[in-house]
């Protein structure tokens, strides 16, 4: 009975202990900070902004996506980046004037002050929801053309993907004639996140703009947890148990029954409708899609997950939360404060990924299996290789063999000697 609830307690102290967390950061930045002094708030502001903190909520949920993908199912994405620019392009499509033929508006929960504009505008909510199907439905798609390959095959496939959907939307200005991305302009600016019924809670905002920086973090901090707890529960499921299974051994997982061919796709698409939400959210936090995405992203979101430990949701939860602050906003400062200390003009955020590079040199020699491992990742990881039990198994029996011809042959021996002993005697 002990046990159980030590057992239970356990498992529900990662997302008490997050719950906690994200409710402590949003009341203190919105009732604590504004009264404490100038010097502790600009030492904040510069270090640790309610903005920086909401931008890393989007790592967040494209690193869970990753996870399902990498750490679930086993299977190595080197253009993820690919769903991330497909959910931004698709709020901006839905939610600014950039179709100004049209004139389609969708008035739940959406902003007023739309009814008569030019353009598409539906609401953050459902967008949402859109982005993220719409990503599902591209993840199965550009997965199709994987399922037969394996590991390099299939990272240089997606890192293929990954190069192709990018270039899409920087080259989309014209293509048979149409403006499918309008360039490397990009598309803004798109609509404010309506509040509708939770207006109440916001404080009585209609609208939330770019700079009511606090309840756009409540919303990504709700969003995020979103994120985790399907993770979390699709884990301990049929489809979860499935792609563990295909990630530890997939010849041994086809031959128990499991379907490889959807269990692989429905990786892909719940990993992709993951990324369709956090582009959605990037681009409703920019207020704008400008195609800036490259193979460095999909890189770095890779980074958190294995950094975090791969399949462990609070793993890589903390990982992209770290990394992706030491990119926006640690480096910068640290250099700052270096220069100033030292006199020096070190540009420390143009070496980023030189130190991203030591950390991951780092983490593979002295931690491989990452910050916070999942249980089986961290069991397997120490136990030794099969070639070397195969070793030791094998000089074990050659020295069982040899000891037993010795004891065969040593009685010969030894009458053979006896005898050539008694004839040189005579």
């Amino acid at each position: 009975m002990v046990g159980a609830v030590l057992r239970g307690l356990r498992v529900r102290s990662w997302p008490l202990g997050f719950t906690a967390a994200a409710v402590i950061v949003y009341f203190f930045y919105d009732r604590i900070l504004p009264n404490l002094d100038n010097s502790v708030q600009s030492g904040f502001q510069n270090w640790l902004p309610i903005g920086t903190i909401t931008y890393c909520l989007v790592w967040v949920m494209l690193a869970l996506g990753l996870n399902i993908v990498v750490g679930y199912a086993g299977l190595l994405d080197l253009g993820y980046v690919a769903f991330w620019a497909i959910g931004g392009y698709t709020a901006a499509w839905l939610m600014s004037t950039f179709a100004f033929d049209k004139q389609i508006h969708f008035s739940f929960l959406a902003p007023n002050g739309y009814n008569h504009a030019v353009g598409i505008h539906i609401s953050f909510w459902i967008v949402l929801v859109v982005g993220a199907l719409f990503c599902a439905l591209w993840g199965a798609l550009i997965g199709a053309p994987t399922l037969r390959l394996r590991s390099d095959y299939l990272a240089i496939v997606t890192l293929g993907f990954g190069e192709i959907i990018p270039q899409f939307f920087r080259n989309g200005e014209s293509i048979f004639g149409q403006n499918i991305s309008n360039g490397t302009k990009g598309i803004t600016p798109l609509d404010p996140i309506g509040t509708g019924p939770l207006s109440p809670v916001l404080g009585g905002k209609a609208v939330l703009g770019p700079f009511d920086l606090i309840d756009k973090y409540l919303i990504f901090v709700v969003l995020a947890a979103i994120c985790m707890f399907v993770s979390l529960r699709i884990r301990s499921g049929r489809l979860g148990r499935a792609w563990l299974a295909i990630r530890e051994d997939e010849l041994a997982a086809s031959m128990m029954g499991v379907p490889l061919m959807r269990t692989k796709l429905a990786a892909y698409a719940v990993g992709a409708f993951f990324g369709g939400i956090g582009g959605v959210a990037f681009a409703s936090y920019n207020s704008s899609t400008i195609p800036t995405f490259s193979f460095s992203d999909s890189i770095t979101i890779l980074l958190m997950v294995v950094v975090g430990g791969m399949g462990n949701v609070w793993g890589v939860t903390i990982g992209a939360l770290v990394i992706s602050w030491i990119n926006l906003k640690g480096l910068s400062q640290f250099g700052d404060w270096f220069n100033g200390q030292f006199s020096t003009h070190v540009n420390f955020p143009s070496y980023n990924f030189l130190i991203f590079g030591i950390i991951l040199v780092l983490m593979m020699l002295f931690r491989r299996e990452g910050i916070l491992p999942e249980s089986r990742t961290r069991q397997l990881l120490k136990e030794p290789s099969r070639t070397e039990m195969e070793s030791v198994g094998a000089d074990i029996e050659a020295a069982e063999v040899e000891s037993e011809l010795v004891e065969d042959i040593a009685p010969e021996f030894a009458v053979q000697s006896e005898t050539e002993t008694l004839g040189s005697g005579e």
